[in-house]
């Protein structure tokens, strides 16, 4: 009992009205031919793929997981013809550049295209899920001649690529890793060591499998300044099987049908990318398109979990509500949907999951004008948005299908129901790629403090901007105060902050957390206030328009209590914290 349907009705009102997208679309060379029908067509299609192919092999593919046997490992019943389908479909080379053998669309429809993957069936993405990021770095960073042979292969979906960085010894820490490469004659390298919770490491979906690896030359000096990175096929051209060997898969709480293996590299053979200890600015052009991806995964668990419990909660009877439409005639027993606590669940769950949309696909948005023009804004608010759409996302994700799970009551705790699927499933993706208390201390330290403000300030002009512009309209002026009021808010932390490190440089440690939501908060804002007012665009007798102001309506309501408890912790982290 568990259903997905894409929603893209709202999709597109972020497309054409929220972001203005096909106006930007037209100004940008590349993406000229490209308008609002063709775009709706790709959605229309990847829904399709993602409600009739995906959805129902997700409940089956965490019940039967992956299975292991000699280095080998078996994907779910039903995970290989989806991945043959996908590849069909032409969906692998979407955001990808034509000359390589992509479709050249914007990044802003393969975003919107994995929030539907993601939501649908998250373990079978993330074979998927990696790939646009490996695209980018080999595009980036490898020499031509390995371009040429291997990003071929990615486009057209032959063949999967992996991370791998993770190592016993090693989490968070890269530089701690111990991987080793030896150079060869031949220009290649030798690796030796282990990798674990490799996603995807091993699998039946494509023949080979490229793992960009994380590694040490002999003479690299120690710590993160001394790691370079390669790529590593499963395969090699002759046919013969590489010195790469997959010793085991984890058992998880979640994400069961995604393989998460230990690999073992012995003298498995690869090639250099980018320069020579320089792997960490190479693999972060992956890492960086894969926080993204993680944070689009939470907007998915949202969406999944916020369509399950409405579901549901039209369903199920219990009790008179205290009041009801007066259209809806006097029983013994109410829906719940129409009792006071399950509305506000319902109604947090909607908000979150539309203000998410918009900020994430803004996201994607604007990668796609940095990608064109790197001197640009976008290019400075895009990485300043990562952090927080990876942290707070991923950290909503969780949230709201804990409360989705509430509506359901008992019958959430079981199996049968499938949201508790949702909430296993949803945990992980606030650890990996970079944990979630990473992501608060990169966002404070590195993208606002050590930027003296510079990219935090045109996000803050953005959100002014849009203030001023909510102003002048009527029924939405009340929404725009309130973000003016919050960018205030915002600057005088950030200066606070700034100040009191001056004395105590361990303080923004301890602000993080609460400053990254904070930062999160201030988006869903942004997102309102702005949806607010372009949504007054559509016909009167538009139920969509109706629903936009009343989520706004609560999400403004609510949003006092939010800013108090957030605000409340960074003040409060002036104390030090004790050693247990």
């Amino acid at each position: 009992m568990w259903s997905y349907e894409a929603p893209l009705r709202d999709m597109q009102f972020v497309l054409e009205h929220w972001l203005q997208a096909p106006d930007t679309w037209q100004r940008n060379p590349a993406f000229a031919a490209l308008d609002l029908p063709l775009a709706v067509q790709v959605l229309e299609e990847a829904a399709r793929f993602s409600q009739g192919v995906l959805a129902p092999l997700n409940g089956h593919g965490d019940r039967q997981g992956c299975r292991w046997q000699a280095g080998q490992v078996s994907t779910p019943d039903g995970f290989v013809a989806a991945y043959r389908a996908y590849v069909e479909g032409g969906w692998p080379a979407l955001a990808c550049a034509e000359e390589q053998g992509g479709q050249g669309l914007p990044q802003l429809l393969d975003a919107a295209l994995q929030e539907m993957l993601y939501a649908s069936n998250h373990a079978w993405a993330m074979y998927t899920g990696i790939a646009h990021g490996a695209y980018l770095c080999l595009k980036a960073h490898a020499a031509p001649w390995l371009q040429a042979r291997y990003l071929p292969d990615i486009v057209s979906g032959q063949a999967l690529p992996t991370m791998c960085l993770t190592e016993p010894q090693a989490g968070s820490d890269v530089g701690l890793l111990r991987c080793r490469a030896e150079p060869q004659a031949d220009g290649s390298y030798r690796l030796n060591g282990s990798k674990l919770f490799i996603s995807g490491g091993e699998h039946d979906l494509t023949a080979n499998i490229l793992h960009l690896v994380l590694a040490r030359l002999p003479d690299a000096p120690p710590g993160s300044r001394g790691i370079s990175l390669f790529l590593v096929p499963k395969q090699l051209d002759d046919g013969q099987a590489n010195g790469v060997h997959c010793d085991g898969i984890e058992h998880k709480m979640g994400i069961k049908g995604s393989a998460t293996c230990s690999l073992v590299f012995d003298a498995a053979q690869g090639w250099l990318i980018g320069d020579v200890n320089r792997g960490l600015a190479a693999m972060f052009v992956m890492m960086n398109s894969a926080r993204l991806h993680v944070g689009l995964q939470g907007l998915g668990h949202v969406e999944a979990a916020w369509q399950n419990a409405r579901q549901y909660a039209a369903e199920r009877v219990q009790m008179r509500a205290p009041s009801r439409p007066e259209e809806v005639a006097a029983q013994a027993a109410d829906p719940i949907r129409y009792h006071p606590a399950m509305r506000r669940v319902l109604l947090e769950l909607r908000a979150t999951s539309e203000g998410m949309r918009a900020i994430g696909y803004w996201a994607a948005h604007l990668l796609d004008q940095a990608e064109h023009d790197p001197h640009s804004s976008a290019a400075q608010l895009a990485p300043l948005l990562t952090p927080i759409i990876k942290a707070f996302f991923t950290e909503q994700g969780f949230r709201q299908a804990s409360h989705a799970l509430q509506v359901f009551g008992g019958y959430g705790y079981v199996t049968e129901f499938a949201i508790e699927q949702t909430l296993r499933d949803s945990r992980i993706a606030m650890i990996y790629e970079g944990s979630n208390e990473i992501q608060a201390n990169d966002l404070l330290l590195r993208k606002v403090l050590a930027d003296e403000g510079r990219a935090f300030g045109l996000l803050l002009a953005e959100l002014r901007t849009e203030a001023a512009q909510g102003g002048e309209c009527g029924e939405c002026a009340g929404f725009a105060q309130a973000l003016g009021s919050l960018c205030d808010a915002l600057a005088s932390v950030v200066e606070a902050i700034g100040e009191r490190a001056l004395d105590d440089s361990e303080y923004p440690y301890r602000a993080a957390p609460d400053f990254l939501q904070l930062c999160g908060v201030a988006l869903l804002a942004f997102a309102w206030a702005r949806a607010a007012r372009v949504s007054r665009a559509l016909p009167e007798d538009d139920p969509l328009r109706a629903a936009k102001l009343q989520s706004a309506g609560f999400f403004f309501d609510y949003l006092p209590s939010r800013l108090a408890q957030h605000l409340g912790a960074i003040d409060g982290a002036r104390a030090a914290l004790a050693f247990v």
